[in-house]
């Protein structure tokens, strides 16, 4: 059994002056384990991004950039590097900023909103990461037919952009689970939490009245 539930299972079965201290205990056990799973969604998300730039040292580079000037790509992939490297920027930032607030919050309700407010963060982090992979392949994929149009006949032109799109379906698939592992595991028990904190101010609100 979770230690949370422990002192709620003690807490239900106190008398009132009893209640209020456990009730406190219950809120400050809620307060840390949804700090802790925040800041490691912070932790991961910066490890993330290491990761993933740190691909970069294994690939040719020069040779990348002569295929994207072949596909007459150089500038789609200079200005949507500079766009998605601010975005994601700005949400390690909202991860961060999303820590520090949760970790100076005082109030339960205060506390409920800071865990959706991660939530939402996560959850258009993570969007914003598949559409990105997702438009720069269909980008890649458009590019590549435009340049060899006058080689493929209309029958060829479909076969590819089927397997494209098959290619895009698997890949974001991939990523996508790849997310769920990553995150989701970290966000169904910040939304326990948040459960937890629902039934506690009902209950207490309950008790005031």
């Amino acid at each position: 059994m979770d230690l949370l539930d422990k002192y709620k299972e003690t807490w239900t079965k106190q008398v009132e002056m009893p209640c209020k201290f456990s009730t406190l205990e219950i809120y400050k056990m809620a307060h840390a384990k949804s700090s802790s799973i925040v800041k490691w969604i912070f932790v991961i998300g910066i490890l993330e991004f290491v990761f993933m730039n740190s691909l970069y040292f294994f690939m040719d580079m020069d040779e990348a950039y002569k295929q994207y000037e072949e596909l007459g790509l150089e500038s789609f992939v200079l200005y949507s590097q500079i766009l998605a490297y601010s975005i994601l920027f700005y949400f390690l930032a909202q991860f961060y900023l999303n820590y520090i607030r949760i970790s100076s919050t005082d109030s339960t309700k205060q506390l409920m909103n800071k865990i959706i407010k991660t939530r939402k963060t996560v959850r258009n982090y993570v969007f914003f990461n598949l559409g990105y992979l997702g438009l720069t392949m269909i980008v890649v994929t458009i590019a590549s037919i435009n340049i060899n149009i006058d080689h493929l006949n209309n029958k060829q032109i479909v076969m590819v952009v089927f397997i494209m799109m098959i290619a895009t379906v698997i890949i974001l698939g991939l990523f996508w689970l790849f997310y769920q592992l990553l995150y989701g595991i970290l966000l169904k028990k910040l939304n326990r939490n948040y459960k937890e904190l629902a039934r506690l101010e009902k209950e207490l609100n309950e008790t005031n009245l």
